[in-house]
């Protein structure tokens, strides 16, 4: 399922032909997990969102529902854009791909683009990015700016894609810092402010200086800017909340692929399948540093993010040994998607285990 999703991204991004001027316009809709907010996961889909209607124009009309949690509510939220003449539907949240499934088998003429999502249909597409690229790349960041060699991530969930972040930033780290460590705190949430600003809290009273997160809000980095710590961006550049505490931002960017996949629709060329694309395909990069960050270790950094997108550099090159001491991976090895996709352990350096 997995194979050659480069050729897939730039095979959906062909799909530039205008519709006609005297179509109805196509009715999308997008459902997101938390409010919009000034930044974070669902700011880049709203932005991704916004991308469309510029693009697109007249030819389009975008609906978006927020702060609809996964499970029941999602499935009601889905059904009814479904009944009201959406033709595509962009369900970005992990949570939201067994409700997006069910709703697609009673819709077959609409369309569904289940982000984050695993299982396909034959109306229903699957999205994700690899995001443990840029997690990577700021684990550099973090390791070249600790001091007390203690870093801190406050988590969501145990998903993989979770657990694909904490170990490539960890790698990242000690890529430059041997001795780095990362504590782990797990929240059991996508959004919780409260809780975010409370973990971010207590890793900081435990010597961490620098601070990751995968969390939706920007609660993380307002904590690190109140604590005169340093902090790791996601999602967004979010220094407007921590100028600062800021020292790198992992951001998406998911505006051309909701563009090529709404083009798709207009002519009659949507396909499922599934799209995993990382730095090459554009949909993740790293920037937007703070004033604390030496320009030796930006260009450090930006290098790499070359490195990255043509491939020469690889976040799960071997030797990887997991925090219980057993090799995962041998040297001169590198993990192939199907294991990154299926990882279910912490890499040695991380403080923790993996919620259950």
């Amino acid at each position: 399922m997995y194979k050659n999703l480069a050729a897939a991204f730039a095979a959906a991004c062909l799909f530039s032909l205008s519709p006609s001027s005297n179509a109805q316009p196509l009715k999308i809709g997008f459902v997101y997990v938390s409010p919009i907010t000034e930044a974070g996961w669902t700011r880049q889909h709203e932005e991704g969102r916004k991308a469309v209607d510029k693009a697109l124009g007249a030819s389009v009309k975008t609906t978006f529902v927020e702060n609809v949690p996964e499970g029941a509510d999602a499935e009601r939220v889905i059904r009814d854009l479904a009944r009201e003449g959406h033709k595509i539907i962009f369900t970005p949240s992990f949570g939201y791909m067994e409700p997006t499934l069910k709703v697609a088998q009673e819709f077959p003429d609409v369309k569904f683009e289940s982000i984050t999502g695993y299982k396909t249909a034959p109306n229903v597409a699957v999205a994700n990015a690899r995001y443990y690229e840029g997690r990577y790349l700021a684990g550099v960041a973090a390791g070249r700016m600790t001091r007390s060699n203690l870093a801190g991530y406050v988590a969501g969930f145990p998903i993989p894609e979770v657990l694909q972040g904490i170990n490539a930033f960890t790698l990242g780290m000690r890529s430059v810092n041997p001795r780095a460590q990362v504590n782990v705190v797990w929240l059991n949430t996508w959004f919780d402010p409260t809780k975010e600003r409370d973990a971010a809290m207590a890793l900081f009273n435990q010597k961490v200086d620098v601070i990751a997160f995968h969390t939706a809000s920007t609660a993380v980095m307002a904590a690190a800017q109140e604590r005169g710590k340093m902090a790791v961006a996601y999602h967004s550049d979010m220094r407007k909340v921590a100028p600062d505490a800021q020292i790198i931002a992992v951001t998406h960017e998911w505006g051309a692929y909701y563009t090529a996949r709404v083009k798709a629709v207009q002519q009659g060329q949507w396909q499922s399948g599934t799209v995993w694309g990382g730095m090459k395909e554009g949909m993740v990069r790293v920037g937007d540093f703070g004033p604390k960050v030496p320009k030796a270790v930006q260009t450090e950094v930006l290098a790499k993010q070359k490195e990255v997108a043509s491939g020469k550099l690889q976040p799960f090159a071997g030797p990887i040994t997991d925090n219980e001491g057993k090799l995962v991976l041998p040297s001169g090895q590198v993990l192939s998607d199907v294991e990154i996709l299926g990882m279910n352990y912490l890499v040695a350096g991380v403080q923790g285990k993996v919620s259950k």
